[in-house]
């Protein structure tokens, strides 16, 4: 038992399964009192039943399962997290099982690697391999009896890990090294420059304050209406043709929107719209028959021959 590492007042949990010998599991069980002492307690569970018990989290110091002689248990996954939970922080797994010394499709059996990478999904920590060694002729039995398997290729592994130091589910508070701010002291105030910019009610009424109107700080040229065309923007109407700034403000916007609806409104309106096209596509009665061809919107002036005529 001194490579389980019990001692006294420990709380030992022994799992076991129907290939467990009746006679192995009582010496075990009547070792492991004499090792905890009256302070200590041994549990004897069931593989099958153990997802069914009623213990609480943290309720073991050390779990054991398969290492009874003559046994072939075999863990699965929500076996193994069941023991990870009702391990205290810091507490021992020790389990054997028959693995396979290689990859072997549709077996029960798992490799040593993959067993291990079990103990860690369920929870625990630093696992690994203690010993390896060949089955004994009662393992080897035992796991032809209730596992159905057989062969030169199994070895029976023993591995343990261990519970972090901590539960799922625990919080703890963090101290944080953040010092507190100083209060901010405000420079000290003086008297004679606080006097010089404050003015109350009283100071309306002292015949010593002069008040000064507000229209008197304007001069002649103030008061005097801007030129428009000071307030255009450099750029407003420069070019060979005149045409407004983009956003315009200064009037040069409306100024030619003005002269583009007099330029539309002195020329004559067409009846068909095609006077610009040409003799063979005006009508009888368009005042430009006999003239050439024009681009829309093009002034044309009519002479007083062409006037008489129409």
């Amino acid at each position: 038992m001194a490579e389980f590492g019990i001692s006294a007042g420990q709380r030992v949990a022994v799992v076991w399964d129907k290939s467990s010998p009746v006679e192995a599991l009582k010496e075990l069980v009547n070792n492991l009192q004499v090792l905890t002492g009256s302070e200590g307690q041994v549990s004897v569970e069931n593989i099958n039943q153990l997802l069914q018990s009623a213990h609480k989290e943290s309720s073991f110091d050390v779990i054991m399962s398969g290492v009874i002689p003559g046994s072939a248990s075999l863990h699965s996954a929500e076996i193994l997290a069941e023991m990870a939970r009702v391990l205290r922080p810091g507490g021992c797994l020790f389990l054997k099982e028959p693995v396979e010394t290689a990859v072997v499709n549709n077996s029960k059996v798992r490799t040593a690697s993959k067993l291990c990478s079990a103990l860690t999904l369920s929870g625990l920590v630093e696992v690994k391999e203690l010993q390896r060694e060949a089955l004994s002729p009662e393992e080897m039995q035992s796991v032809q009896e209730h596992l159905g398997c057989s062969g030169d290729s199994l070895l029976s592994v023993q591995i343990t890990g261990k519970k972090p130091n901590f539960e799922v589910g625990s919080s703890s508070q963090l101290k944080l090294s953040i010092g507190k701010k100083s209060p901010s002291v405000k420079p000290p105030v003086d008297p004679a420059a606080a006097k010089l910019w404050t003015l109350s009610a009283n100071d309306m009424e002292d015949g010593s304050v002069d008040l000064i109107d507000s229209d008197e700080l304007l001069d002649p040229e103030d008061l005097q209406k801007p030129d428009p065309a000071s307030l255009r923007a450099p750029s407003c109407g420069e070019g060979k043709k005149r045409k407004a700034c983009k956003n315009c403000t200064c009037g040069l916007a409306e100024e030619l929107e003005k002269e583009k609806s007099k330029s539309q409104s002195s020329q004559p309106k067409s009846a068909c719209g095609n006077c610009y096209l040409g003799d063979a596509f005006r009508c009888a009665s368009c005042p430009y028959l006999g003239m050439p061809a024009f681009k829309p919107g093009e002034q044309v002036l009519l002479s007083n021959s062409n006037l008489h005529d129409a």
